[in-house]
């Protein structure tokens, strides 16, 4: 990037976003986006008047940099003020929040006004720590400003955030209107039955603990957990958070209420796991969020050799604690034994751990070489032939898979179909498995496409489960693939309804980027792929699509100065790799992608 188009300055950042705007989105999309464009004009009103200016509204989030910290610090009590006010006569399940992070730093300023550096990246994680409704600053703001506006600084102490090697030093502010405080972390009260997808029985399941007295076996009560995650998933008349978001309470001390809240979901399962020799006990506990009662709890005890059966019991007993509708047919229908062989389940188990959209080469590789001795162990274990053609399809998405990624992507995908046709995940892995690599084989040669396999599989994996995450973001992804972009988008949005903490977040949303590419929608696919590299400063996908669209949009000298970041994450990308690689069917589209990687710069 020309040292020209970029100069470093000081500058005061303010970053923020909503608290709950996904539960927010699944009770009424119309009225969220209606609140979301009134936010942003009392956003806009305040920054303006505080001599600051908004670099970034992509989503419900909100970017401004200012000249002082006291400018910041003032715009921000005023929105907070202004959003109140606004607010006054919704109801408190309906009201929109914004956490607000304001830190005094070092920033790089491009000549379009895009700026980016650990001062932004600090603000982002203030605005994380900041209560709904309130305001988190750093040292360097409290010192500056202490004294120059009228509110009082909490220390909180020192925090280590994600992405920033040393620990950053937080104050709450707080002034003589400031709402009475919640607990941190608790944003809203629990959301009322609704007509839509949250309306269903809403349950996460937490990370069992491990009581075994050995760390290595925290992979053990982890796959318990996903596996009831998975059974309850299946069922139609459920709404379960997925096990990304669950397992971000891993070994944290946590309030049910909280969790409740923060998650939007009425009931909460926790409970432990003690393995020792051949036994195992399985405690859970089933929790009504909003009150804290408890509405069901048991132990089971038995073998190895009974890990399913055990399982089995407990979906069994929290499903009728809930919900007694719930028909018997589909309980049978997730009971789904994947292997006879327990050291074939254990090897999957430890694939399974971070294997996830957007994971890294190196859990990638180590995920496959679980899966492959998994497979060796049992040739009929359809998951982990999945679950070895989605590591490879991860690998070629990335720009760092070869041919034999391809091959055995393929042969995983077509060995899994062929023996288990009635399991959500495995149809979707494989479908997506089919969509992506589907008409390439050794040597990236095109010899066929293979689509409709890929819709056939998705179809049948909604149908079954349509509220497991993985499906739904297969079924986005090969939408997409497709041309059909805008179910595309709702597979991706229910997906980040069901995972709204997911940690490969950065995935979802480069999805979302991508579909709108495809319709032509280029500045809302350059705010998705902002928002991507954001969450997921690594992942690459994020990347290509904020090229793509400053392509589309005419911005070639800014699309440009992103290359060298490109290529330093995919160092094998080239523009006949790209031609081999890319999964749409339509070849006017795979042409013209190739055609603005060309004119950004990326080499042939």
């Amino acid at each position: 990037m020309p040292e020209s188009s970029v100069r470093q300055r000081l500058a005061a950042i303010l970053a923020a976003d909503v608290a709950g705007y996904s539960r927010l989105m699944a009770g009424d999309e119309r009225a969220t986006v209606a609140a979301l464009d009134s936010a942003r004009a009392v956003f806009r009103e305040h920054i303006d008047a505080h001599q600051g200016r908004v670099i970034d509204m992509a989503g419900d989030s909100v970017l401004a940099v200012f000249e002082t910290a006291t400018g910041a610090v003032a715009a921000a009590l005023a929105v907070q003020e202004g959003l109140a006010a606004i607010a006054e006569g919704v109801s408190e399940d309906r009201r929109m929040r914004f956490r607000i992070g304001v830190h005094l730093g070092d920033i790089m300023e491009k000549t379009d006004g895009t700026v980016y550096g650990d001062g932004v990246n600090i603000a982002a994680r203030l605005e994380g720590l900041a209560e709904p409704g309130g305001i988190t600053v750093s040292d360097a703001v409290q010192g500056a400003v202490r004294g120059k506006v009228t509110a009082s600084f909490i220390d909180q102490g020192e925090q280590q955030v994600k992405n920033i090697p040393h620990p950053v030093r937080a104050f709450r502010v707080e002034t003589e209107t400031s709402a009475p405080r919640t607990p941190a972390g608790q944003p809203e009260p629990a959301p009322p039955a609704k007509p839509s997808i949250a309306a269903l029985p809403s349950i996460a399941v937490l990370p069992f603990a491990n009581m075994s007295g050995d760390p290595e076996q925290e992979y053990f009560a982890d796959g318990i957990v996903e596996d009831i995650i998975t059974a309850l998933s299946r069922m139609q008349s459920f709404f379960v958070i997925a096990r990304n978001s669950s397992f971000t309470y891993k070994g944290k001390a946590v309030d049910i209420k909280q969790v409740g809240r923060e998650l939007g979901v009425r009931y909460v399962l926790e409970g432990s796991v003690r393995k020792a020799g051949n036994r195992v006990r399985i405690t859970g506990q089933l929790i009504e969020a909003e009150n804290g009662s408890h509405v069901w709890a048991d132990r089971f005890d038995g073998a190895l050799d009974d890990i399913f059966d055990l399982q089995d019991r407990i979906t069994e007993c929290v499903v009728g604690a809930i919900e007694p509708s719930i028909r018997r047919a589909e309980i049978d229908r997730a009971r789904l034994k994947p292997t006879n062989n327990l050291d074939a389940y254990d090897l999957c188990l430890r694939a399974t751990q971070n294997l996830r959209p957007g994971a890294s080469r190196p859990v990638l590789d180590e995920a496959l070489g679980f899966l492959r001795r998994a497979i060796e162990l049992d040739p009929a274990f359809s998951l982990a032939k999945a679950l070895a053609a989605f590591a490879c399809t991860q690998r070629v998405l990335q720009g760092f898979g070869d041919a034999d990624d391809v091959k055995e992507g393929l042969r995983c995908a077509e060995q899994a179909l062929a023996n288990h046709q009635d399991n959500p995940s495995i149809l979707a892995l494989s479908g997506l498995t089919l969509g992506m690599l589907g008409y390439r084989a050794l040597g990236f040669r095109v010899l066929g496409f293979r689509y409709d396999e890929a819709l056939h599989a998705i179809e049948r994996a909604l149908s079954l489960g349509p509220n497991l995450f993985i499906v739904l973001f297969a079924a986005g992804a090969v939408r997409t693939f497709v041309g059909e972009a805008d179910a595309a988008i709702e597979h991706y949005t229910r997906a980040m309804r069901i995972s709204p903490r997911e940690p490969g977040m950065g995935a979802l949303i480069s999805g979302i980027g991508s579909a709108h590419l495809v319709a032509g929608r280029y500045e809302e696919a350059l705010a998705a792929g902002q928002r991507a590299t954001h969450e997921s400063p690594d992942y690459v996908m994020g990347y290509g699509v904020i090229v793509r669209s400053l392509v589309s949009l005419g911005r070639l000298d800014e699309a440009k100065q992103l290359v060298p970041r490109l290529l330093e994450l995919a160092p094998g990308m080239s523009i006949a790799r790209i031609r081999s690689v890319s999964p749409y069917k339509d070849k006017a589209y795979r042409n013209r992608m190739a055609e603005d990687m060309r004119a950004a710069g990326i080499p042939e």
